[in-house]
């Protein structure tokens, strides 16, 4: 381990202990939003203590090992086992003490966008929710459906969901942002769409946002910069749902970002949810601008999406799902769209870690 590594491990051990300390204290309790933070933060460094632990106590028993082994074959041939173990414990705890995105353990503002294609278009957006919907009953996530406008066939021309762990934290392997954030992009459909009827292939996309969901400290807005306009609801083609002017439109005047919600039937609760999707947007605007000029693999995914990049392909006729970004190739689209995501999410995971780990090799 390099001096660097070895001194960044210290300080993450001298944190765990910090933050173990400070959540046994029953006053940090009575601030929800501290503890959820100060929660996720703890496990998260378990994961290295743990992982820290498992190097001490590999490298002892191999040293005993080696010592009895001089005079014992049964020793000597487990520490030829323990010098593998030893070095997979090793570039374990290396890979958790490489910099991770702050923003990995975040719960998440995912928005799913039809794009080019009409009908169709609306119609995979809907696919896309779907599949986002069941690998999150997969993690154990809760989802929430905040705001959603549907096509005339049962698809959505926009939809936002919040997407949130239970217990506040998936420890080594990231929160809800840490797995989903290689979502956002382009994505493409090749399918027979059920609007044509000569049966011929069709093209079309729809576009995904994963937003960090900021907490109030990570955003503070003015309320004198809000217009909050209340408008009647209405759903597919204008139909009106209620008779009470619930839905809500926020309106940040200082970057003329709007929301809109009216899923609820309350006002209040439309509110509510147009603030949570204003301030992952304000978190993603600021963070967007503070990575201005860093490279353009760690652009903001929004810029992204407004260039229309496709991240990946999903081929109907095939049963093959494509990601463009790092060649994986898949033949099990109809399992993906049932949420089973692991697959590709693990191979992106493991890119980013790997270009992580050279960054810090040259940094």
């Amino acid at each position: 381990m390099s001096t660097a590594s070895a001194g960044r491990l210290e300080d993450l051990l001298a944190e765990h202990a910090d933050l173990e300390r400070r959540l046994a204290d029953p006053a940090v309790h009575a601030d929800t939003g501290a503890a959820r933070q100060l929660g996720r933060r703890y496990a998260e460094l378990s994961a290295v203590v743990e992982a820290s632990r498992m190097v001490d106590r590999t490298r002892d028993d191999l040293e005993a090992a080696r010592e009895l082994g001089d005079t014992d074959a049964a020793f000597a041939a487990e520490a030829e086992t323990l010098q593998v173990t030893l070095a997979d414990a090793e570039q374990r705890l290396g890979e958790l003490l490489v910099p991770r995105d702050p923003d990995d353990a975040k719960d998440v503002i995912l928005e799913v966008k039809a794009g080019e294609g009409g009908e169709e278009s609306a119609l995979f957006a809907g696919d896309l929710l779907r599949m986002y919907l069941r690998y999150a009953e997969r993690q154990g996530w809760s989802a929430e459906v905040l705001d959603s406008t549907t096509s005339d066939l049962g698809g959505y021309k926009d939809v936002s969901v919040a997407l949130r762990t239970r217990s506040g934290s998936d420890g080594a392997l990231g929160g809800v942002f840490g797995r989903l954030k290689f979502e956002a992009g382009v994505h493409r459909v090749q399918r027979v769409p059920v609007t044509e009827s000569q049966g011929r292939l069709h093209t079309s996309a729809a576009g995904v946002l994963v937003l960090p969901e900021a907490e109030d400290v990570d955003v503070s807005i003015d309320s004198n910069d809000l217009r909050i306009d209340v408008f009647r609801s209405s759903g597919p083609g204008g139909q009106s749902v209620n008779t009470t002017d619930s839905a809500v439109r926020i309106t940040h005047l200082p970057t003329g970002t709007v929301v809109s919600c009216q899923n609820e039937k309350s006002q209040l609760q439309n509110k509510e949810s147009a603030l949570r999707i204003l301030r992952a947007r304000l978190l993603a605007a600021a963070r967007e601008s503070a990575a201005a000029d860093a490279s353009a693999a760690r652009q903001s995914q929004v810029r992204t999406v407004d260039r229309s990049e496709r991240v990946r392909t999903y081929n109907f006729r095939e049963n093959r799902i494509s990601d463009h970004r790092v060649g994986y190739t898949a033949y099990n689209l109809d399992r993906v769209l049932d949420g089973e995501l692991d697959g590709v999410l693990e191979v992106l995971s493991k890119a980013e870690t790997e270009r992580r780990l050279n960054e810090n090799d040259h940094a």
